[in-house]
């Protein structure tokens, strides 16, 4: 190569010299690619530069130049067939729990699971967390059962009597129902839901090894005659539920059938893990007590959580539960994560010791049954073909059935196109959905005036996906 050969000149020389050699070969020094290329050294080390930045090779001061791995051209013809044989466990689906399609621009969210931001008490929020970061222990090593006062928090909120001892924080409620699961069960047996039900328990379970098992719901939850011929009939002991508010339906269990659900547990030796996320999310008169409340024999195991009130990072959660099948819990949380972060404890400690708190339950308690009147109002306007289950006095959604032989995955498609996002409802059942269904919601937009322009937009999805008369 002549003197006046450029440095691109001599990079593409090298490249052909790396193409034959291994990676972590050593290239020739800058001296002797000096003398075998007739260049000078400015040119060497700018060809270096030009193999550095594009991931060639790789320089090491006082050692020299070497091949580097390869990455980026030989993973894009990776063959993984491979995983697919040696993944031989399908039992972790998350088309389950989200949706793989992200919404258009510009789409109003009405299938979200939090409450927006202008709903959540940030300020309180951040004041907790700055408090909580100031102390001397805050980065400290938690107790694995969690922050000793923040377990007597939850173990008030249980309105059941319960100890601290006999609660477990955890990592918000979805991890809570993936301890339970795992720690109660072992893989291949049966566990009864409610159908419909919140998808990521029906995950959670089927990723535990379980099999979910549906019993029907009605207006007033589910049902306990069922229930009854359910645990006979497959021999299982554990039952997942959501007595108050529902998700999806929004319903509450009233007295009797508690007691009923209660009894039918005991009798089959079962234990009944009780999803109690939404007692904070009333708004429409003061919400029953927990289950566990009525349980005096260790039959439930209580989870719950303070993310669904507040805000979606404050993962945490807490597990209440009595006798043995504590220590079990323990053991499979610790396995999970040894412990819960300590500043996030010290925070929701904070926040829920202070006045803020319950002024900030008050004030969403309002905003959420206006924003529940508003749109059932809407969608009666918007949809009169459509029926509301009922108007739920707790929970973030309404569940609408949606008229027969309509398929609720277009309509949830239909609405996406006019960009507001909403949940088929078939994603809800156990089984085959008797009915189709939509679950919309209205605390994930911004204000008012965007709730409004959310159900008009739905309005315009139904009118769209309905099957015309």
């Amino acid at each position: 190569m002549s003197s006046g050969s450029t440095s691109h000149e001599l990079a593409a020389k090298l490249r052909e010299l790396v193409t034959g050699l291994s990676t972590g070969d050593r290239l020739p020094s800058s001296r002797q690619l000096i003398e075998r290329y007739h260049v000078g050294p400015a040119t060497v080390a700018r060809a270096i530069a030009l193999l550095a930045a594009e991931g060639a090779v790789v320089t090491r001061p006082g050692s020299g130049t070497y091949v580097a791995p390869r990455t980026s051209a030989r993973a894009e013809a990776a063959d993984t067939g491979w995983q697919t044989v040696a993944l031989t466990d399908r039992t972790v689906n998350t088309r389950t729990i989200h949706d793989s399609l992200p919404p258009p621009a510009g789409s109003i969210t009405m299938d979200g699971g939090y409450i927006h931001r202008s709903l959540q008490p940030t300020r309180a929020l951040s004041a907790a967390l700055a408090r909580a970061a100031r102390r001397p222990d805050a980065w400290d090593r938690a107790p694995a059962t969690g922050l000793p006062a923040l377990r007597a928090a939850f173990a008030d909120l249980a309105q059941a009597g319960a100890q601290p001892d006999d609660v477990l924080i955890t990592a918000g409620g979805q991890s809570a129902l993936s301890v339970v699961f795992r720690a109660v069960a072992g893989p291949g047996s049966p566990v009864l839901v409610e159908s419909p039900t919140y998808p990521g328990a029906l995950a959670a379970a089927s990723a535990a090894g379980l099999r979910p098992v549906p019993v029907p719901v009605d207006q007033d939850g589910i049902r306990p005659d069922l229930l009854a011929d359910a645990f006979a009939m497959t021999g299982a002991r554990l039952l997942y539920c959501q007595p108050t508010f529902h998700n999806p339906t929004g319903s509450v269990l009233p007295p009797e059938r508690r007691r009923q659900v209660l009894n039918v547990a005991r009798a089959a030796g079962a234990f009944v893990v009780e999803d109690d996320f939404a007692r904070h999310l009333g708004h429409g008169g003061r919400p029953p007590a927990p289950l566990i409340s009525e349980d005096r024999d260790g039959t439930v195991i209580q989870v719950t959580s303070l993310t669904k009130p507040v805000a979606p990072s404050l993962r945490i959660g807490a597990l209440i539960a009595r006798g043995p099948v504590m220590e079990r819990l323990r053991a499979v949380r610790l396995v999970d994560d040894f412990f819960v972060t300590r500043p996030l404890q010290e925070a929701a400690l904070e926040l829920v010791s202070s006045p803020s708190w319950d002024r900030h339950l008050r004030s969403l308690s309002e905003e959420l049954r206006e924003r529940c009147a508003l749109l059932a109002a809407a969608v009666a306007r918007q949809a009169p073909d459509c029926v509301l289950t009922g108007v739920p006095a707790g929970g973030l959604h309404l569940w609408i059935r949606l008229p027969d032989h309509t398929d609720d995955t277009a309509v949830a498609a239909a609405a996406r196109r006019h960009r507001v996002t909403v949940s088929a409802g078939g994603r809800y059942f156990a089984t085959e959905p008797p009915a189709p269904h939509l679950r919309v919601g209205f605390a994930a937009t911004a204000d008012h005036a965007e709730l409004m322009e959310g159900a008009k937009r739905l309005g315009e999805g139904l009118r769209e996906g309905l099957p015309t008369r």
